[in-house]
C-alpha cells in the first residue's frame, strides 16, 4: 500500500455509489468542506477518516492509496440513452468503466488478447455502407451474426456488462487510445442487447474521432449502422417480400436476432412495408406490449473470452477474490462487470476469442 492517500480514488470510489460530497460526508461523520479538502489534495487524512470512508463506500482501505487510475470522461464515452440519464447514473456507469480498465488492465498484463480489428469509417460513409465496410473486412458476407459479444471479442473489442439498478443507463462505448470497449446492460432482452451492441459497435467505427455536434444525430447514425449491420438490405428483401401482419414478423425475426419492432423498422426503410403498414404495425406493437416484453424471445448471449481466461486462471487457483483483491475492489464489483457475460461456455460455430498466456 502506498504512504499517499490518492484524492483521485476517494472521487472515484464516492461517484461509484452515486453519493455527493454533502452525503459522503453526512455518512462518515465530517463536514462537506473536510471531503472537499480531501478531493482536492489539500489535506491527508486520519486513518480513522479512511476507515470511515472505506465503510460508507463499501471498498477496501487499500483502494485509496493506490496509483492513479485512467479516467472516462463523459466526452469520451457514447451512452445509448443520455437524455433520461441523471448526472449521478451517468457517474456511476462511467466509475464502473474505469473498474473495468482496473481488471483489464490486470488480465492484460498475464494474456495475449485479440488486438482490435475495429475499422475507423469516416468521412462521406453513411451508416449504411459502414456496415458494408465492416462486413467486408471482417469475412461476414451476408449472413445473420450468431453472438454479437462473440463476435466483437474476436475483433479486439473489449465487452462488459453494466450492473444499475437503472433502465436509464442502456449502454456506452468508448476508445481507451487504440483499445475500443462497451458496456451493455445485461438486463435487457437479448434482441435489445443485441442491437445495443451494434448499436455501440457503430459508434466506434463512425465517431472515434467525436461524434457531430448533435447528439441525436449520432444516435440515430449508430442506430442505422446497427439496423443495417444486423439485417443485411439483399437477406431481408430476399427471404421477405411483403408481410400480412404483425404475426408474420415474430417468427421472421429470430433469423436476425433482433426484435419485432427492429425488424418492422428495417423492413419500412427497405420499401418491403408501406407507411400505412407501418402505422398500423407499430400501434398493434404497443398495444400487445411488445415495446416492453418480447415475443418469444431469444435466449441471452454470453462471452467467450471471459470463461476462458478465468478457465485458465482456475487453473493456476486464481479465484475473482484473488483479483479484485489485487485490484483493491470488492469483489462484487468484479461481478458488476462480469454479470451475465462468464456463465456459459462457447456454442459450437460461434469463433472464439483467442488468448495466450504472456
Amino acid at each position: 500500500m502506498a504512504a499517499v492517500f490518492n484524492p483521485q480514488r476517494l472521487i472515484l470510489g464516492r461517484k461509484r455509489r452515486k453519493l455527493t460530497a454533502r452525503a459522503l460526508a453526512g455518512a462518515v461523520g465530517v463536514s462537506p468542506i473536510t471531503i472537499s479538502r480531501l478531493e482536492n489534495g489539500a489535506n491527508e487524512p486520519e486513518i480513522e477518516t479512511v476507515e470511515a470512508l472505506a465503510q460508507a463506500l463499501s471498498f477496501p482501505k487499500a483502494f485509496f492509496y493506490a496509483e492513479d487510475v485512467d479516467e472516462l470522461p463523459a466526452e469520451a464515452a457514447s451512452f445509448r440513452s443520455l437524455s433520461s440519464m441523471t448526472a449521478k447514473e451517468r457517474d456511476a456507469a462511467l466509475s464502473a468503466g474505469v473498474i473495468a480498465y482496473l481488471f483489464h488492465d490486470w488480465v492484460a498484463e498475464r494474456f495475449n488478447l485479440p488486438e482490435s480489428e475495429v475499422p475507423n469509417v469516416r468521412g462521406d460513409a453513411t451508416p449504411e455502407s459502414a456496415a458494408q465496410i465492416v462486413r467486408a473486412q471482417w469475412g461476414l458476407g451476408q449472413l445473420p451474426i450468431s453472438n454479437m459479444i462473440k463476435l466483437l471479442e474476436s475483433k479486439g473489442v473489449r465487452v462488459f456488462s453494466l450492473c444499475e439498478d437503472t433502465a436509464n443507463v442502456d449502454a456506452f462505448s468508448c476508445w481507451r487510445d487504440e483499445q475500443p470497449f462497451v458496456f451493455l446492460n445485461t438486463f435487457k432482452s437479448a434482441e435489445r442487447s443485441r442491437f445495443d451492441a451494434a448499436h455501440e459497435l457503430g459508434h466506434l467505427v463512425m465517431h472515434k474521432h467525436g461524434a457531430p455536434q448533435d447528439s441525436r444525430q449520432a444516435e440515430s447514425e449508430a442506430d442505422r449502422f446497427a439496423s443495417a449491420l444486423l439485417m443485411p438490405a439483399d437477406d431481408v428483401t430476399s427471404r421477405i417480400r411483403y408481410i400480412s401482419g404483425l404475426d408474420s414478423l415474430i417468427p421472421a425475426k429470430k433469423r436476425w436476432g433482433v426484435s419485432v419492432a427492429a425488424l418492422a423498422y428495417r423492413l419500412h426503410k427497405l420499401g418491403v412495408v408501406s407507411d400505412w403498414q407501418n402505422r398500423s404495425l407499430n400501434i398493434e406493437m404497443s398495444s400487445r406490449g411488445y415495446r416492453r416484453r418480447e415475443p418469444e424471445g431469444l435466449p441471452g448471449e454470453s462471452s467467450a473470452l471471459w470463461p476462458q481466461i478465468f478457465t485458465a486462471l482456475w487453473r493456476e487457483r486464481i479465484t475473482r477474490d484473488h483479483i479484485a483483491a489485487e485490484i483493491h475492489v470488492p469483489t462484487s464489483e468484479l461481478d458488476g462487470i462480469l454479470f451475465q457475460l462468464t456463465g456459459r461456455s462457447s456454442e459450437a460455430g460461434d469463433e472464439p476469442a483467442r488468448i495466450h498466456l504472456v
